[in-house]
């Protein structure tokens, strides 16, 4: 099983609906947990749009990237999903075999009516789908022995 940490300004938005899509998608080949580097409350509207399509992570709990990296998680794989800048702050985790930025706008920064930022947080939300499936499509196959092999083999 592949270990992947998906990491965000508030673990409110963007790393969670990561989270859900790959821990569901990734069908038994994917662990994905998620944090922030200011965890903050749940997105409602976020947590509306997941719920439109089925995901409920309304009771989901937002963590932070400095407690998982304090305690010593291990992940195979890192996913930073904020902007390049606020992902530069995130720790670097001690053998994670690979790390991806994929610099999403922040959901908090919308701006407009609620239906407005919904219509933008429904299309942030498929573009994450989307990358996620394409994460599962490029590493199901690599699990988590061969991922542990690969990295005794760069020391």
């Amino acid at each position: 099983m592949i270990k992947v940490l998906f990491v965000c300004v508030h673990n409110a938005a963007r790393s969670q609906m990561a989270e859900a899509f790959l821990n569901k998608l990734g069908q038994g080949h994917f662990l994905a947990e998620s944090a922030g580097l200011e965890p903050a409350p749940l997105n409602d509207l976020v947590v509306k749009a997941m719920a439109e399509i089925g995901y409920d992570i309304s009771k989901n709990e937002t963590n932070s990237v400095f407690d998982f990296y304090k305690e010593g998680r291990k992940y195979n794989m890192i996913v930073k999903v904020c902007d390049t800048e606020h992902g530069q702050k995130c720790p670097i985790f001690p053998l994670t075999l690979r790390v991806l930025d994929w610099n999403l706008p922040d959901p908090s920064a919308l701006e407009g009516t609620e239906e407005d930022k919904l219509v933008k947080i429904r299309a942030l939300r498929d573009t994450i789908k989307g990358l996620v499936v394409t994460l599962i499509d490029e590493f199901k196959d690599l699990d988590a022995d061969q991922a542990n092999n690969e990295e005794e083999e760069s020391r």
